[in-house]
């Protein structure tokens, strides 16, 4: 079942990462492209791509607007494609992101322990204190207003680096806290004090004894996290505070979609079943993967 579900992932991936060829061979337009004042033809007959009562036309299931067009006149499908590159992106590269820092200091927190562990330990908590979307809506909602500025490094207010920023940020804790739990007990194991009774030092000893048997934690953990990105992105982008227009995202879509529901619901209805496929096939391999590197682990993320 887990590999069925990570063939499903690996299969949106590629439909994703193929959204240029469609694109340009298939529906010959781009995600911004508006066609509102185009003409289509339907059955046979010509029809307009946007009604004059503002509805657009639904899925034709053809080469152009093969899952229909927006109320702007814009390629459902084109854009289902490119926002969902968006979306993954997003959610690896914050995966990757929390999963650095999770690394970093929870290695650090638990072996070094005293000082070093009390500061980060507190840091953590605070930032555990406030749930997942209201830390990331705060955030987001901040940095896209005023931009990223650090010294000569400028990131504007729509850019992509924002939601992978924020999203990389606020689940930190969730990683970390585990990750030093784990080391605390790893710290006490005779390999570690064999290292330690041969002189390595404590920077040697966490790279070469610590990090490599957390491995298997690590890798759980960042599928899931990659899940739990993705769905935080679109949430964060529905509510105005993660991916920007122009740029596409299912959550940006979503939201799109939301005033035309009862008179087109495609708009609404296939980026959500995308979110939930790649949301779902994402929780059950890694499910899966935990289950297969240590069937008797209590990891969970937390949501």
């Amino acid at each position: 079942m887990s590999l069925a579900f990570g063939f499903i992932f690996v299969l949106l991936v590629a439909v994703c990462a193929a959204a240029p060829l469609w694109a340009t061979h298939v529906a010959h337009t781009t995600p911004t492209e508006n066609h509102l004042t185009d003409m289509v033809t339907i059955d046979g007959e010509r029809t307009n791509v946007v009604g004059l009562d503002g509805v657009p036309i639904g899925p034709t299931y053809s080469g152009e607007f093969f899952l229909g067009a927006d109320r702007n006149g814009r390629d459902v499908m084109v854009r289902l494609l490119y926002g969902g590159r968006n979306s993954l992106m997003i959610g690896v590269a914050a995966a990757v992101m929390t999963t650095l820092l999770s690394i970093l200091l929870g290695v650090l927190a638990g072996y070094l322990r005293g000082p070093v562990d009390v500061a980060i330990r507190s840091l953590l908590d605070v930032m555990w204190s406030f749930p997942v979307i209201i830390l990331g809506v705060a955030l987001g909602v901040a940095l896209a207003l005023g931009g990223f500025k650090l010294g000569p490094i400028t990131i504007s207010g729509n850019s992509l680096l924002i939601p992978i920023f924020v999203i990389g940020l606020v689940y930190v804790p969730y990683m970390a806290r585990p990750v030093r739990g784990q080391v605390l007990s790893l710290r006490e194991k005779e390999f570690v004090e064999a290292a330690r009774a041969q002189g390595a030092s404590p920077a040697r000893i966490m790279l070469t004894e610590i990090v490599p048997n957390l491995l298997s934690t690590i890798l759980v953990f960042f599928t899931l996290l990659i899940a739990n990105a993705v769905l935080l992105e679109s949430a964060l982008s529905f509510l105005g505070a993660g991916v920007r227009a122009p740029n596409p995202s299912w959550g940006t879509m979503i939201d799109e979609g939301i005033d035309r529901i009862a008179t087109a619901p495609h708009l609404t209805v296939v980026p959500g079943i995308m979110l939930v496929m790649t949301v779902l096939s994402l929780n059950v391999f890694g499910d899966g993967v935990r289950d297969a590197l240590d069937p008797r682990a209590k990891v969970r993320l937390e949501h």
